[in-house]
């Protein structure tokens, strides 16, 4: 099996930290939208999940979802449920009111690969 971005992100980021809280974001996107869909928080306390670990769990939310953004609770590492709770409700709240602010993570596709979120440019429209 071939890693991903999202492996080596992982990898990366376990060996900085030692452990992380990770706060997660399911996306829709399409027809020139961003959807958020469900959030969650995850505790890692190693670097052996894989990409088709995450998105195993990541289909059992019950939504089709075509990308996920990832944010550090704590760029220190580990932080309580509770603390972690909080700071993803600000989360979803910050995003819903400014999508650009998927760029302050990480942000992968289905395929865990990363993408890159550019502001849209207005369309001229097609008349026929």
């Amino acid at each position: 099996m071939n890693d991903t971005d999202f492996d080596d992100w992982l990898r990366a980021t376990y060996a900085e930290t030692d452990g992380f809280t990770l706060l997660i974001v399911l996306i829709g996107i399409g027809d020139g939208r961003v959807d958020l869909l469900r959030s969650t928080h995850l505790h890692v306390i190693g670097d052996e999940i894989t990409w088709p670990d995450m998105a195993a769990h990541f289909d059992a939310a019950g939504v089709s979802w075509n990308a996920v953004a990832m944010f550090l609770a704590d760029r220190d590492g580990l932080v309580e449920d509770a603390l972690a709770r909080d700071r993803l409700d600000a989360l979803v709240r910050a995003l819903n009111g400014d999508r650009t602010l998927i760029r302050e993570g990480a942000f992968f596709n289905r395929d865990g690969l990363h993408l890159r979120l550019d502001d849209a440019e207005p369309q001229v429209p097609i008349l026929n």
